[in-house]
Formats: C-alpha cells, structure tokens, sequence
C-alpha cells in the first residue's frame, strides 16, 4: 500500500515537475519586499487553486498571507511557501525555491490525502525576511490543526536542518531639531550625533557581549543636507543570541546604546519593532531523520553541518508549538552565499530548478511516511493544535 502511494506521488511530482520549475521562474523575475508580495501571493495561490485546493487569501489581516487545503483527513500536513524578496537584490535567499518547492509538495500529495488520511495545507508566507509573517499567522490561527509542518530552503550546501539564532530587529529613529549648519548651529538638536553615540556604544559593547551575541545594522536616514543640522535620523539595527532567553538578557543592552544616543544629544528616542522575536528552532528528528532518507534516495548529498554558520527565521517560532522541519537544498553555488546578487542568480538556474522539484518530493513523501508509520502518527496526533489560544507565547518579552 505504501509503495504504491510513494510512487503515485513521484508520479505527481514528475507531472508537475515543468509547472514547479515554471512558478520558481516566474516568482524569482517578480521579487517583492514583506507585506508587498501581491503578485506572488496571487501566482502561487492560483496554481492550487486551479489543481482543485480550496484557497482563501487574504487571511489573519495579512494582504498577501493565503491558505489552500485539500483532503480532511485527521492529520494535518502543512507546508510553508515564502513570499518574499529582499531590498535591490531580489531573491538573493531563494524565497522563489521555497514557494516553488511549498505548491509543488501539495501538488504532489493531493491524489494521496485521502489513503493517507490526511489534510493537506500550503500556507502562502509574507515577511520572513522581516516582520515574521509566519508569527503572526501562528497567532491569529493560520497554523491551527497542524501536526507537522515543514518547508525547504536553498543554501550553499545540502542539510538536514537550519542552524539558528533568535533575533530581533527593530528601527531606532531619532528627533533632533534642524537649524543652519553655519549660522545657527547652537539651536539644533542633532539626531545623527545621536545614531553616531549609538553606533560607538554598540562597538565598545560588542567586545563583552558572549560569543553568539550579534548586533548588525544601517543607518536608515542621516539628515536633509550637509548644511542643515540632522533634525531626522534613524538606524536600522538587528541583533541575536542562541536563544529567546539570551536574546532577552541582550536587548537591553543594545537599546541601551542607542539611549545614550538621545541622552547624549538631547534627542528624543522612538523605537519601533519591525515584528516579533524569532526564536531559536526546536528540530524534530523524527521527521528529519524521515526526510533525509527520501532526499538521498533522490540523490541529494548532505554536507556535515557547520556549527559557524547560523541564520534567523520566522519558521523557528513554529518549531516551538509543533512538530516543524526546515532542511536545506545545495545549490552548488561556490563561493556565493545567501544574501548576495550572486546567490540571487544561482536561484534561477537549471541546480535551483531540480532542488525545488525534488525538495517538493522529497518533503511529500516525508509526508507519506510520518502519516503512515504508526508510531509517528500516533504521535504527531498527540499534540494540541489550538495554537492561537496559547496566549503568552514564548517569544513575548
């Protein structure tokens, strides 16, 4: 029976193979930023909708935030297609992979739901790159009902799961107040004086911060004009650490440098967060151990994991209240990281195009296996779905 059922959804998946690589392409020629991916929401949602799933958009007061369902089986599969690109270098994190790979895998386990017994959800993701739009699904319902949930994502090298640190990310603005650079220096308040304190404070403090602390930023707006006293200015800062509790021990630390700022120069300090924390990831090896298995039999090579590199996502919160994987498909990219124009290019070539097709198969019949082992399903019934009725989440401090 199982056999039967894996080939059928290879069978799919080979079927759909032209339509995954198709969307990828077309995703990747229209990058949009968080909250605005209104095109990409719209091409990825239609492709389920036109294959029989019953798709709603505009979901949780999110503009470009969909769901699309099918079967009623009582084990929830979900599975996360991000939307988003990043500012100048468009799909430099290969978000068009990852939307690809989400429908593709619906695709490919929507003739199977029913002998599975299973429910088939895609969640169409904004903001991941910034505002954690996953977070605020996860906490207006998007995810509840979920047994599992998982989604692939390109980088360099193959692995079977994504290093992570928590993070916030927050813009720091500051109101000075302008007057002529020559003639009337004295009555202004200058708001980059006020970033420049802040950004010596931030360099002074990164020498005691622990060894997995990260604080990384812009400034965002330095002032009018070389001869008008910055009235305006603001900076964009992220920071890190291991976890939600370290994260928490570093926030005030950074805000901190950034209050001096305004003490310094009699600015007035507003900080504004960009989204909730994201936390640090808790890995089912269950389900990894599961996926592994299917991505090699499809060839795929895994790289031993580098306990260096390490990343934040919005995922890593799901992972707190569900069972949740997030492996990574290698695109052989060489020398070009995640979050490089390099990178971006890699994601539209013929290695990137075969990842999203296999990564789809292989997270389906992952799927396949954790509904059909019964020690797994068993468990994965096991746990509470009313996830937007938690209350005080993890993550808030």
């Amino acid at each position: 029976m199982t056999v039967n059922i894996r080939n059928r959804v290879a069978s799919d998946n080979a079927s759909y193979a032209h339509e995954i690589v198709d969307l990828s392409h077309r995703v990747w020629d229209t990058p949009e930023l968080a909250f605005e991916e209104h095109e990409t929401a719209a091409m990825t949602s239609e492709v389920l909708e036109k294959a029989g799933f019953h798709v709603e958009t505009q979901i949780n007061d999110l503009a470009t935030a969909w769901s699309a369902t099918y079967g009623n089986g009582d084990l929830t599969v979900t599975i996360c297609a991000e939307l988003d690109a990043l500012p100048d270098i468009g799909h430099a994190c290969g978000h068009n992979v990852i939307a690809a790979a989400g429908v593709g895998a619906g695709l490919a386990l929507r003739n199977v739901a029913d002998d599975l017994g299973i429910t088939v959800r895609v969640l169409g993701t904004p903001a991941e790159e910034q505002g954690g739009g996953k977070i605020l699904m996860l906490e207006r319902g998007a995810f509840d009902g979920t047994h599992m949930a998982m989604m692939v994502h390109p980088a360099p090298q193959e692995c079977d799961h994504f290093p992570t640190l928590a993070i916030s990310q927050c813009d720091f603005h500051y109101h000075g107040r302008t007057a002529h650079a020559s003639v009337t220096p004295h009555l202004g308040v200058n708001a980059a004086d006020a970033i420049t304190v802040a950004q010596v404070g931030l360099g002074l403090l990164r020498q005691h911060l622990n060894s997995d602390d990260q604080v990384h930023g812009i400034v965002t707006k330095g002032g009018e004009a070389a001869n008008i006293i910055p009235g305006e200015a603001s900076a964009r800062y992220f920071y890190r650490s291991t976890d939600l509790h370290s994260l928490s021990m570093l926030e005030p630390r950074v805000k901190a440098c950034f209050e001096a700022g305004a003490i310094a120069t009699g600015a007035i300090l507003d900080v504004q967060p960009l989204g909730p924390p994201y936390s640090e990831f808790v890995h089912d090896h269950d389900l990894i151990g599961k996926y592994r298995k299917n991505a090699e039999s499809l060839g795929r090579v895994f790289s031993p994991p580098s306990t260096k590199v390490a990343g934040s996502t919005d995922m890593a919160n799901v992972s707190l209240l569900m069972p949740t994987i997030h492996p990574m498909l290698g695109l052989d990219s060489g020398t070009a990281v995640n979050h490089q124009p390099e990178f971006a290019a890699y994601c539209r070539t013929p290695d990137a195009d075969r990842a999203a097709v296999e990564g789809a198969l292989a997270m389906a019949l992952t799927a396949v296996d954790a509904a059909s082992d019964d020690e797994t399903r068993t468990r994965l019934l096991g746990h509470k779905t009313s996830y937007s009725e938690i209350g005080e989440y993890p993550w808030s401090f």
